[in-house]
């Protein structure tokens, strides 16, 4: 197993910067080649090789002792946001959500339309937003899509205007994120899901460049740009990647046991448990390198490596996470857990093989992992033993 001198140092300033840099970037899911151009210029500074997949997904490769047995990181670049469902007669956007999340944290939100005329910023409000005007009925309208519109800050007074404005049907409506960087370490923004992935994959590469080491086996590094809407890693792995390990958020709400301090590793999600081996191993160097970490279970939740099984990805899949408060809505963060999970990475990334026979696809029962069997037995204290046989006796 890995060595603790194998958890390198985070540069926590760059990984900093590159948060802040990503989260200026809108990138919904449908509207992310600036923010793929963005990746790949910081790759090749950072002197990283890739490739792009037509629409834009990234596969990036730092070189291992081995080719074969590859391990694959995986986080998202594509942000929740909306799209023009209809122009109203009022001269204002019905709109519909891209990604899963609630209208209740799309009211209030500011935004910019992307229209084939250019931009334009607006508002998302409900249907009756002006005190004044509605009364009481502010506060006891209905909560959802159907309920909400978007104003534009342009002269729209109908769909004529809208037109004019060169604003139509499927425009893509990015949210601003609207974020803070507090002295305490807590970042609170929208879009930390997954911008923050990306950017603890980014200060890990930058770690692993910077050190002296070698890791066992070829690292790949994959950055999606539709898993919002499901797709995720379902057509960017290659057969050489045996491992696949997704960085994404984990919901530190009530009656989870994630935290925004440490790692949280996802046992499982509503797609099932993950892979039994490589979920301990990354355990486990957490416990060698005194990397903080907690365990959780996410019942409404999917992630890039779920995408990829659904493909028909012959991969072991894990999820770590940082702590996320109030996901999909206006999350918090805090960079403790951006830190460990970047630090995890650079520690699985060096670790050992411990499954040679994973380089190949198919292969015989030689090598095949086992998992324990045997329950353990327990403890009886002598005197419960002795009134055990006595009570047999009779």
């Amino acid at each position: 197993m890995n060595e603790p001198e194998y958890r390198l140092e985070i540069d926590t300033v760059y990984l900093r910067e590159q948060l802040s840099e990503l989260l200026a970037i809108p990138s919904p899911t449908g509207y992310t080649d600036t923010v793929v151009r963005y990746v790949c210029g910081e790759l090749e500074r950072l002197g990283v090789s890739y490739e792009l997949t037509r629409r834009g997904a990234i596969r990036a490769r730092l070189p291992g002792v081995q080719h074969t047995a590859a391990r694959g990181f995986v986080s998202h670049v594509d942000t929740l946001g909306a799209q023009v469902k209809a122009l109203r007669p009022n001269g204002r956007l019905e709109l519909v959500p891209i990604g899963t999340w609630s209208a209740r944290f799309a009211e209030g939100a500011r935004t910019t339309i992307f229209s084939e005329k250019g931009t334009y910023r607006g508002t998302i409000l409900p249907l009756q937003a002006s005190g004044h005007t509605y009364g009481d009925d502010v506060d006891e309208q209905p909560i959802g899509w159907p309920h909400v519109e978007l104003r534009v800050d342009a002269r729209s007074r109908n769909p004529s205007d809208l037109a004019r404005l060169g604003i139509d049907v499927g425009d893509i409506v990015a949210v601003d994120p609207q974020p803070e960087f507090i002295e305490n370490g807590y970042i609170v923004s929208r879009h930390l899901d997954n911008k923050a992935g990306v950017a603890v994959m980014l200060a890990a590469i930058k770690a692993l460049k910077a050190c002296d080491f070698t890791a066992p086996v070829d690292i790949f590094w994959l950055f999606t740009i539709a898993e919002e809407v499901g797709n995720g890693a379902s057509s960017i792995l290659m057969p050489d990647i045996a491992s696949l390990v997704a960085v994404d958020n984990g919901t530190s709400a009530t009656g989870q046991n994630s935290s925004e301090f440490g790692v949280t590793v996802s046992m499982a999600d509503q797609t099932g448990p993950f892979d039994y081996h490589l979920t301990r191993k990354l355990v486990e160097l957490c416990q060698q390198n005194d990397i903080r970490y907690q365990k959780d279970v996410f019942r409404y939740y999917r992630s890039d490596s779920a995408s990829a099984l659904d493909a028909g990805a012959d991969v072991r899949t894990a999820l770590i996470t940082f702590g996320i408060d109030a996901s999909h809505g206006y999350e918090r963060i805090h960079m403790h857990a951006l830190r460990s999970l970047a630090e995890l990475i650079t520690c699985y990334a060096l670790s050992d093989v411990d499954i040679p026979r994973d380089k190949a696809a198919m292969a015989g029962l030689k090598g095949f992992t086992e998992q324990p069997s045997d329950p353990a037995r327990q403890e009886v204290a002598p005197e419960v033993e002795a009134g055990a046989t006595a009570l047999r006796g009779v």
